[in-house]
C-alpha cells in the first residue's frame, strides 16, 4: 500500500514505514562493523582474489612437464656437442 510520499507495508499486525528503520530486539546490543571496516574487509578480499587470479595465470604454463623434459633433454644433447 502506499500512501503520499512515503510508502507503507502491512506486515502481520504492524505497520512498516521504509522512512523509518525498525530493528528486531536481538540488534539492540548487537556489535556490528563501520561501513569504513567493512570497505576495508572489501577492500582486502578484492586484493587477495586479485593475488590468487595472478598466481593461477603464471600457474598456467605454456609447456607441459613432457615438452619441458624434451626441451631440456635438447639443450643437453646440444650442449655435449659443443665440447
Amino acid at each position: 500500500m502506499a500512501s503520499g510520499g512515503g510508502s507503507t507495508t502491512t506486515v502481520g499486525d504492524i505497520e512498516e514505514d521504509v522512512s523509518q528503520l525498525l530493528f528486531p530486539k536481538e540488534f539492540e546490543n548487537a556489535e556490528t562493523l563501520l561501513n569504513s571496516e567493512v570497505h576495508m574487509l572489501l577492500e582486502h578480499r578484492k586484493q587477495q582474489n586479485e593475488s590468487a587470479e595472478d598466481e593461477q595465470e603464471l600457474s598456467e604454463g605454456r609447456f607441459e612437464d613432457e615438452e619441458l623434459q624434451q626441451i631440456l633433454d635438447d639443450i643437453q644433447t646440444k650442449r655435449s656437442f659443443q665440447y
